[in-house]
């Protein structure tokens, strides 16, 4: 049973005390005898809260310095990307993973607008950077712990193919970490930042290159010519400033929603146990956004690091993900000519079988993975993967030409995916869904379903 205020918003009483939550950061110290207070990789990376000794200080020395020793291991010699989300202890912990890289010689890449860094935005970067071969390979950190309460902090790996790290990585770095953090933080080299910041960084511009990149990945000059409504809440996440520049970039009817950042996530709307939490596949965490859809003709809501997103239409609200995931396969399919036809369709094995039954129509095979995107990350960064796609709201495909766009979840993309879709067929995802599940039921092939035309008028059907 939902709590009693989900849906509603966040009071004084519901915020979080960020100096308090910063201070303990620093000043309390996790007992490596207690398995709570560990370092532990979860499908994304060691997350926790520093009033739990759970994400302290320690635990991201400890884990940096472990990160440099495995990538040394593996002939990993190029700079480390570093990302970070708004959440408060994504800074501080920010911080502390660039010290210890610059005090091993080991060149972090940060933002040059010294601003925050989505995660698809840091997968881009990583893939770009190694993008030929090149013998200086290059991977990356995202400092977020995604769509978690504000009180958490998280520390992700991603190798040099750009996605999440898999578990081999990921257990290798966590037992160092544990090890390190038994021995007292011995074995662990710091500097200061202002000498790191001065010696051990180079600069980079993660919003110009993912969203200039953007036209090889969607068809944006169908959703521009469309006259498509869009409305994109960044729900106080690393999106903001992107969804600001590709609606002005590419001259798209964009607003955007929410363009507040604060850690305290005041604006927020409770999730169904009372909490704030920036999940966009949440009908309590986007209440906000579903109360304001007839505005626009497509709504979106991404995560703290816009990995996730939410989709929100007149007709129907907030989508279930599993039925975005669904129709957004149909549509690829149909309309991307330049994807191998025997690429697979990745899924997990807990999605909906309604996209066995689409993929089955459209005569292509699934690809079942376990919960957990980084085993969709070989095919991704093949190509043999042209989607993958997980119920959690957590997606990414391929670009125009067959080739990996990005090997970790990219929730700016799949929400302006959403945009296209409307703008091509002339319905909404919903509207869309529907059908589909109609289409299915009668084996008929989705792709030759006649698209809804624009009224005369330029208006597009609800």
């Amino acid at each position: 049973m939902a709590h009693d205020r989900a849906g509603r918003p966040a009071r004084a009483g519901d915020l979080e005390d960020l100096p308090h939550l910063v201070t303990a950061y620093y000043s309390r110290i996790p007992d490596p005898a207690e398995p709570a207070q560990r370092v532990a990789f979860g499908t994304s990376g060691h997350r926790g809260s520093s009033l739990d000794c759970a994400f302290n200080e320690a635990h991201i020395l400890a884990i940096t310095q472990a990160i440099v020793e495995y990538r040394a291991t593996r002939g990993i010699t190029g700079p480390v990307y570093l990302a970070r989300d708004t959440h408060a202890l994504s800074e501080p912990a920010w911080t502390t993973a660039l010290e210890v890289l610059a005090a091993n010689d080991v060149t972090a890449v940060i933002d040059s607008r010294g601003r925050y860094t989505p995660t698809p935005a840091l997968s881009h970067a990583v893939l770009r950077h190694n993008r030929g071969g090149t013998r200086h390979q290059a991977d990356g950190i995202v400092v977020t712990p995604s769509h978690n309460p504000p009180r958490d902090g998280g520390f992700k790996y991603n190798p040099p193919h750009g996605g999440p790290a898999d578990t081999v990585a990921t257990d290798a770095i966590a037992d160092r970490a544990n090890e390190l953090l038994r021995g007292g933080l011995a074995g662990i080299k710091r500097t200061t930042l202002q000498h790191a910041l001065a010696t051990g960084v180079q600069r980079y511009d993660y919003l110009d290159q993912y969203i200039a990149d953007l036209p090889n990945v969607l068809n944006l000059d169908a959703v521009r010519g469309a006259g498509i409504r869009l409305g994109a809440d960044p729900m106080g996440g690393a999106s903001v400033d992107y969804w600001e520049e590709i609606g002005q970039r590419y001259d798209l009817e964009l607003e955007v929603v929410n363009p507040f950042v604060d850690p305290t996530w005041r604006f927020m709307t409770l999730d169904s146990d009372g909490k704030i939490r920036m999940d966009p596949s949440s009908r309590y965490a986007m209440a906000s956004l579903v109360a304001i859809r007839d505005d626009y003709d497509i709504s979106t809501g991404n995560d703290a690091d816009a990995d996730r997103h939410g989709i929100v239409t007149p007709d129907a609200g907030l989508m279930n993900p599993n039925h975005f995931l669904a129709v957004a396969i149909e549509y690829l399919v149909a309309n991307r000519m330049g994807w191998d036809a025997l690429t697979k369709i990745g899924k997990t094995a807990v999605t909906s079988s309604m996209i066995d039954r689409v993929v089955g129509v459209l005569g292509r095979q699934t690809h079942e993975v376990p919960v957990g995107f980084k085993w969709f990350v070989p095919g991704l960064f093949s190509g043999s993967l042209a989607f993958g796609g997980e119920e959690s709201a957590g997606a990414s495909f391929l670009r125009h030409d067959g080739t990996v766009w990005t090997t970790d979840k990219d929730g700016i993309l799949l929400a302006l995916l959403a945009a296209e879709i409307t703008a091509v067929t002339g319905q909404s995802p919903s509207a869309r869904y529907a059908e589909l599940e109609s289409v299915t039921a009668h084996r008929r092939t989705p792709a030759s379903m006649p698209p809804r035309m624009p009224s005369r008028s330029g208006g597009w059907p609800r």
